[in-house]
């Protein structure tokens, strides 16, 4: 017995520590794949150059009273359809606009777009119609100076909605629209901002 187990007791040490080795070397290898995202996760990222401080502006914004709003109305004409400026700012890099238009509920409608870059932000603050917008003008006219209007007879394609006082409606430049079924004389204003700087200050 004594000699079985000089024998044996060797044998079982060197077992152990092959085993020990053949666990170790298996441990790595199963680590070695997450083991490289993470480091190159944790690679330094290329530094970035700091951003420009913009200063505040200083300028005081741009007032326009209700009151301003009804006295210029009040001067339109009634009878015809009208779109002039009541204020025209610089707002550091273009230029923004605010306009009166009248539409008389009897008054010809063309089907129209602007050939500008200028959205047009419609506020309704009289009368009710339906807008279509979007689509295409088939029989469109050219304009006679540049940035002008393109006008039509019809719309195909477009996108109709009924409007009433207190809606507000976003259209982007050169996208056609045509007022119809016009329900009673409508006023509203239209805000245009103007990345061009077109329009005259005032």
């Amino acid at each position: 017995m004594k000699e079985f187990c000089r024998r044996i007791l060797p044998t079982m040490a060197k077992m152990k520590r092959t085993a020990s080795l053949v666990a170790g070397l298996w441990l790595y290898v199963a680590a070695a794949p997450h083991a490289a995202p993470q480091q190159a996760q944790a690679a330094p990222q290329p530094a970035q150059a700091p951003r420009a401080v913009v200063p505040p502006k200083t300028a005081p914004a741009t007032h326009v009273t209700k009151d301003e709003i009804q006295a210029f109305i009040a001067k339109m004409a009634p009878d015809r359809i009208a779109d002039s400026p009541i204020r025209a700012v610089d707002v550091g890099g273009y230029r923004v606009g605010v306009f009166a238009v009248v539409r008389p509920k009897n008054s010809p409608q063309d089907a129209i777009y602007h050939d500008t870059n200028m959205t047009e932000i419609l506020y309704i603050l009289e009368g009710s119609a339906t807008l279509i917008t979007g689509g295409t003008i088939p029989d469109a006219r050219p304009p006679a100076r540049p940035g002008g209007n393109y006008t039509g007879t019809r719309i195909d394609g477009g996108s109709s909605r009924h409007v009433v006082p207190g809606d507000v409606i976003i259209t982007p430049g050169r996208t056609p629209h045509l007022w119809q079924n016009i329900e009673s004389d409508m006023r509203y204003l239209v805000f245009r901002p103007d990345p061009d700087g077109t329009l005259p200050l005032r």
